[in-house]
């Protein structure tokens, strides 16, 4: 018997195209949603929709939005997943057996029926395989729970769907990288405008991923608080172990000031116009303020290349500017994550 209309699931919603897809084959049928939205620590600015824009979209579906803060424990997956990395530093097995494994917690505690995602078979190659999608429904503990709305006839069926809970007939067969079948049904479904496809999180980025491994290397990458810094500025490790952080206009000077710790020594240029440097040091030395302070100088706005007057906490230096080819050893990653830089989403999504 088909009781569907008194069925509750609970959705992972990215807020993406798939996501919101995934939410309307499932509500069309009068199963009432709870949409689980995580906000993980290596968002791509612009890429990623904001907690207004997630609760306009999940009010246009009609459906409740749980939103949830990952924690440092998330960082201890970074730094060891179980299940290997897919691209450059991003765990993405381990990162959706996270969300999946809370996302059964919330299903027990307001029980609800099932647990449904955007995942579309084979749309990444190493994460949506059919043998990652068997593992992460194994390793979360949904088994026969994990419904796929998008790629559901290609796959087993599930409980909820062998049970009449949701009926398998109106779900979809898609599979692989094309998104064309997707465009259709958005405008099928009235879905006129929504994000523009994307990776959405910064461990993908050669550059970003060269700083979390340096970070892992010398024990800062332990907190939220502590990688916060990762997202800003240019960033070199000295011969010392020391880290020095360059920024790259004035917010990102504002941050690392804000940023800085008890500890930290922060560099400005005296008599130009120049960045915020900051050193960070198990022990702060002498040497390492001189080479913080050379370091401002490159970045100063002094053509002709002559000694620079950078003060360095309660020091003052006159130092010359490092070249290009002399930094280039110590630079971690290029000067910042690529796709910082990709265009911004609005977050206006319209359904009619």
């Amino acid at each position: 018997m088909i009781h569907s209309r008194k069925s509750k699931a609970v959705g992972l919603f990215a807020g993406s195209l798939d996501s919101i897809l995934a939410f309307k084959l499932v509500t069309e049928q009068g199963i009432a949603a709870v949409a689980l939205n995580f906000r993980l620590p290596f968002p791509v600015l612009g890429r990623v929709p904001s907690d207004e824009q997630l609760q306009t979209m999940a009010g246009l579906l009609g459906v409740s939005l749980v939103s949830v803060k990952a924690g440092d424990e998330y960082l201890e997956m970074v730094r060891s997943p179980q299940y290997g990395y897919t691209l450059e530093m991003a765990p993405c097995i381990d990162c959706m057996a996270f969300m999946l494994k809370r996302a059964k917690e919330l299903m027990t505690e307001i029980k609800a029926d099932f647990v449904f995602t955007g995942e579309v078979l084979g749309q990444r190659p190493l994460s949506q395989n059919r043998r990652s999608l068997k593992l992460l429904e194994r390793v979360s503990g949904l088994e026969g729970r994990l419904l796929r709305p998008l790629s559901a006839k290609i796959l087993e069926p599930t409980i909820p769907e062998l049970s009449g809970i949701i009926r398998r007939e109106p779900l979809l067969d898609f599979h692989g990288r094309s998104r064309r079948r997707q465009f259709g049904l958005a405008r099928e479904f009235g879905i006129i405008d929504f994000p523009t496809p994307g990776a959405g999180c910064l461990l993908t980025d050669r550059n970003f991923a060269a700083r979390c491994r340096d970070a892992i290397n010398n024990n800062q990458f332990n907190s939220l608080s502590e990688i916060e810094i990762l997202h800003y500025g240019r960033h070199f490790r000295l011969p010392s172990k020391a880290k020095v952080v360059v920024g790259r206009n004035e917010a990102e000077n504002q941050a690392l000031e804000k940023l800085a710790l008890p500890d930290d020594v922060i560099c400005k240029p005296a008599e130009t116009v120049g960045p915020v440097v900051l050193l960070r040091a198990k022990r702060r030395t002498k040497k390492d303020m001189e080479i913080a302070a050379r370091v401002c100088a490159r970045y100063c706005d002094n053509p002709s290349g002559k000694a620079v007057k950078v003060t360095c906490q309660e020091r003052v230096f006159s130092v010359k500017p490092f070249r290009d080819e002399e930094l280039a050893e110590w630079r971690i990653g290029l000067s910042g994550p690529g796709p910082v830089k990709q265009p911004e989403f609005s977050g206006e999504v319209e359904i009619k």
